[in-house]
Parts: C-alpha cells; structure tokens; sequence
C-alpha cells in the first residue's frame, strides 16, 4: 500500500470528496445501509469529548493569545531564540512560532494515569484498485481490508482481521495494480463484496469488545485509507460512514512530532530506514514502530479527523 499512495496525484478534491463522509448517497437502487453500532457505548469510546480536556490544551490557548499580542521584533527574537526561520509576514511568523510551542508542550506531556492509554491500536492498511498514473477521474476501490490489533500493555499483536473484497466499479484489476498490491484477479473475484466485508469487520471489532470493554484508536500510515479510500468506498457501496473511522492516529504525524523531522521525511519507508528497520512485513513494521513508543498511546493525542 506504501507505493500505492505514493502513487496517488495530488490532486485537489471534488465538491464530492469535500461532502462530510458521514452523508449516506442519495443514489437509488441499493439498499443504505449503516454501521455505527460500536460507538454507542460511550464509557471508552475513541470519540470521547474529553479528548482534549487535557490542561496542556489550556496551556497551548494561553500560549498563542500570547504570540497574537506580539509585535514583529518580537517574534523574529523569539523565532531567533529557537533556531527558527525568521522570513515572513507576521502572519506567518506567529504561525510558525505557534507551532513551535504546540509541538514542544505536546511532545513533553505525560498521561495523567494509566486510564488515559488506550487499550488497543487497530492498524489499517488498505490495498485499492489502481492504474498507473491514477488519472484524477479514476474511483479507487477497496480490494483488501485487513486489521493487526496491538495490545499497547504488551505491545504484541494479539489478533488480526483479513478478507479481500470484490470491486464494482472496475472488477478487472489492471496489470499495474496485481504488480502493485500483490493481489490477484482469482482472489478478488472470490471475494464477498465491501458492504459484507465491511460489515465482518465491525462483528470481529465487537468481538474483541472494542469500544465497549476496551478502548482503542485506529492507527494508518498518512490519512489516504480512512479520508479518501473508505471514503470513496463507502460512496460506492452507498454505505454511511463508519463511526470507528471518523478519528485515527496518523503515525507521520506522530514520527514528525517525536523526532521533529518535516513532513518530507515521514514516508513509511525512510521511517523504517531511520530506525534501521527494513520495508518487509509493513504491518508488521508499524508494530514495531509503536514498540519503539514514538507514539504516545493516551487518547489525548493528536488523531486525524475526517469529519
């Protein structure tokens, strides 16, 4: 899935794409279908108002009041202060220095208590349909959904969840996208299609009891699976989006925050390649990526929003 992202232009979002995920398609001829039911139980659910009651949040408020009172020259010392690159507007030089201090006084918080970790970390790594190139009008859609469930008080996997999924729009993989993913034609064509995979992994997540008994975060490499693909899929499929997907942590973002690198350099390879680790068994290597506590497990952190 690494190459496959990288492989996708950049291009800017349709109206579509701009709705809020959460909207069920008003195209007729399929039956609507939802599946929200693991966020009902709110004593542990990932979607706590409480996310950012943490005082450090206060702190963060305080701060950039502050930054929003200061003259140019103070800013430019200040920036100076901490190595910063003092060109710009003053706009952009409170930015900057806003930034700055969000990182530092994040990257020094500490839970309160044992609480405030989550219980367990989903990681998501969708494989789509592709073509080389990915023309802008091109609809990915998911043909793998699997899931490694990380005990972060043991920090060993503990289950996995894996089916592949039949496509609608392009039921014929290209060439390029079997080389890609690995995934063959025999394989989709064998598959249930999204609505009951989908459907699958909700039941097994309700199984592990997460959501209920335990806590948990889904964790994805950039948010291309959760904000584009299952969003995208779940168009398709005329599903409404799931509510176990609307936050995810996004380990780039972690990565960069923890060991202060741009954004340039949170591509999952140079990561593994920085930590000497190698590109094989990617899952797997994120697991170890959390193993080596670049990511901070409370439900505090910074997550990716969709919605």
């Amino acid at each position: 899935m690494v190459d496959q992202k990288e492989n996708v232009p950049q291009s800017p979002p349709t109206e579509r794409e701009e709705k809020t995920a959460g909207r069920t398609s008003s195209l007729p001829g399929k039956q609507r279908c939802r599946f929200d039911g693991q966020e009902d139980n709110k004593t542990k659910s990932t979607s706590s108002s409480s996310d950012f009651s943490d005082p450090v949040y206060k702190e963060i408020s305080l701060t950039n009041g502050f930054i929003n009172r200061m003259s140019r020259d103070e800013l430019r010392a200040k920036l100076v202060e901490f190595k910063l690159d003092t060109r710009g507007v003053k706009d952009v030089l409170k930015k900057r220095l806003k930034n700055y201090y969000k990182r530092e006084k994040l990257m020094h918080k500490q839970p309160t208590d044992g609480e405030n970790y989550y219980d367990y970390i989903c990681i998501i790594d969708f494989e789509a349909t592709c073509e080389e190139g990915n023309q802008a009008e091109f609809t990915h859609e998911i043909i793998e959904f699997p899931i490694v469930l990380l005990n972060t008080r043991t920090l060993e996997t503990e289950d996995t969840f894996q089916r592949y999924v039949k496509p609608e729009i392009n039921p014929q993989l290209s060439d390029f996208c079997i080389n890609l993913t690995g995934i063959s034609q025999d394989l989709v064509d064998k598959a249930d299609e999204f609505p009951v995979v989908l459907q699958q992994a909700v039941d097994w997540m309700k199984q592990k009891e997460l959501g209920s008994t335990y806590s948990y975060s889904i964790l994805t490499d950039g948010s291309w699976d959760m904000s584009k693909f299952l969003n995208i899929q779940c168009r398709v499929s005329r599903l409404r989006y799931p509510s176990f997907a609307k936050k995810w942590i996004n380990i780039r973002k972690s990565y960069g925050n923890f060991y202060k690198v741009p954004r340039c350099q949170t591509k999952l390879a140079t990561m593994l390649e920085k930590l000497g680790m190698d590109i094989s068994g990617v899952t797997s290597q994120w697991t170890r990526l959390v193993q080596r506590r670049i990511l901070p497990l409370d439900s505090s952190w910074d997550c990716s929003r969709w919605m």
